[in-house]
């Protein structure tokens, strides 16, 4: 039988390489994402994805979104919470309250409302996985990103706790913490720490790329090909875990 898979955020980035990555391996994927040019396209790429526009800031929508995903996929095996913003650079006494509220409800609380929307129907699955899109930045704290690092950091503590709870039910769940992966994202990312810090890009890329063992980003394809092992059979004994992928970052 095919895995079923939901993938939040999977209409542009990693998460769109984790959809692919599932389709390829045979899956039936639905995929959510505030996005709705990036779903159709997502849709024209990927023959038979199903796809629904969802804020996960909103509770309202994703009550909406666990029901319509589990209907459309007849069940659900897989769930990746790859949903999270990146906010502000700034210092923490320069930081927004409106700004710090704003990535905890996307990132932190999105993820918990998937999640226990989610859990009664994975009970219901015969192996089921969780995986959440954590950060290096959580692992080792980033200046100027307090709001992303202090999310990041508590997505890890979530990873943990349902392995904890879960584990009875056949069910797992762990956190992935990526280091600077390439694409758009990071490079507003460095563009904003640049900014915040007075440097110049160049600068900026240059100490990311200093406390990295291998010399590169990450591309997330890696990210992608570690979601469907951990949600295969090879990972069916681990759990509870944090599974940098960092090219090992000498700070972590």
């Amino acid at each position: 039988m095919s895995q079923r898979v939901l993938v939040t955020a999977g209409a542009s980035g990693i998460g769109r390489e984790i959809a692919r990555a599932f389709a390829a391996n045979g899956g039936k994927v639905f995929v959510s994402d505030i996005d709705a040019d990036g779903l159709n396209s997502l849709s024209r790429e990927i023959e038979g994805v199903m796809t629904k526009v969802c804020d996960n800031s909103k509770r309202s929508d994703v009550e909406a979104l666990i029901p319509a995903a589990v209907e459309a996929l007849g069940g659900l095996d897989v769930l990746v919470n790859n949903a999270g913003i990146t906010g502000p650079t700034a210092p923490v006494e320069a930081v927004d309250p409106d700004d710090w509220e704003a990535v905890m409800n996307v990132n932190l609380n999105g993820t918990f409302n998937v999640t226990r929307l989610a859990i009664p129907h994975l009970k219901q699955s015969a192996a089921a996985s969780i995986i959440i899109i954590s950060s290096l930045g959580g692992r080792i704290g980033y200046p100027n990103r307090s709001p992303y690092c202090t999310s990041k950091w508590g997505l890890m503590g979530f990873a943990k706790t349902l392995a904890y709870e879960l584990g009875r039910f056949n069910i797992r769940a762990n956190a992935i913490a990526p280091g600077v992966v390439s694409g758009e994202r990071i490079e507003r990312v460095l563009e904003a720490r640049a900014k915040a810090e007075g440097k110049s890009l160049e600068e900026v890329e240059s100490a990311a790329m200093s406390i990295q063992a291998i010399k590169r980003f990450v591309d997330p394809k890696e990210i992608a090909a570690l979601c469907v092992f951990l949600a295969s059979d090879a990972g069916k004994s681990i759990s509870g875990q944090i599974l940098p992928v960092d090219n090992y970052s000498v700070a972590s």
